[in-house]
């Protein structure tokens, strides 16, 4: 299959500080991957970096075997890489019908803007219900739904999701995963970047965690949950030996 996304080695950080030290990864065309990490563990860095909003001091980035390294910011967006940031950020004082079409500014995009609105609404129809409501007055599950709306007008290959279960409900969690589940259908290669490693496995085919700016541990869905770093790290389980009374037996 086609390797959408290609990351070797990538060294990055702000200022004297290294976030990403060493950090290799990649997705295939139509995959779904997650990047588990704690708080501060360079996730974010991670989307910045493909996006081109932090420059790496070493290591290559490639879409669709392009070196992009050099590519700025606002034609990686026609490329094909849109992301749904961490927080949200939608525009407050705009409507969810305004918001959603800034997603759509490229000429790629701006060809096929009414097919694809069409498709945003139908996987969220809680926001073609609210389209002339400002997105500030929307709660904190809609908005999520507005930025992840907003990154497909974006007619991406690749969308990230930075956080996408942040601060929601378990049942917006819930609504907004599904939706993850149908846009993969689409053929869409996905990153979702998360702490919450339960929800974020459910619907990846394969994951990466990240410690310390480097990759600890990769595989497949099933054989991340049955890691025990994971477990420990992000699901608070074990595969200890258990006694027949249920306690954990130690050796």
């Amino acid at each position: 299959m086609t390797t959408v996304l290609a990351l070797k080695n990538i060294r990055a950080g702000y200022g004297g500080s290294v976030v990403l030290d060493g950090l290799s990864l990649d997705i295939v065309e139509g995959e779904v991957v997650c990047l588990l990490g704690a708080n501060g563990a360079g996730k974010t860095t991670t989307t910045r970096v493909v996006c081109g909003l932090v420059k790496p001091t070493s290591g290559s980035i490639h879409m669709d075997g392009v070196d992009i390294a050099a590519v700025p910011a606002h034609h990686r967006v026609d490329r094909g890489i849109c992301l749904s940031p961490e927080g949200r950020q939608v525009f407050p004082d705009m409507t969810v019908m305004e918001n959603l079409i800034l997603g759509s500014y490229t000429a790629r995009a701006k060809a096929s803007r009414a097919k694809t609105l069409d498709e945003v609404f139908a996987l969220f129809p809680r926001l073609a219900e609210r389209r002339e409501q400002k997105a500030g007055l929307m709660s904190g599950g809609e908005q999520q739904m507005l930025a992840i709306g907003r990154a497909l007008m974006g007619k991406p290959r690749l969308l990230m999701l930075d956080e996408p279960s942040l601060g929601l409900a378990p049942k917006l969690v819930m609504d907004v995963y599904g939706a993850v589940a149908e846009t993969a259908k689409l053929g869409i290669s996905i990153l979702i970047v998360e702490q919450n490693a339960e929800v974020a496995l459910a619907a990846a085919d394969r994951g990466y965690v990240l410690a310390n700016g480097s990759i600890a541990t990769s595989g497949s869905a099933a054989e991340l949950r049955g890691s025990r770093l994971v477990q420990e790290a992000f699901l608070g389980t074990t595969n200890a030996a258990r006694d027949t009374a249920g306690n954990e037996v130690r050796t």
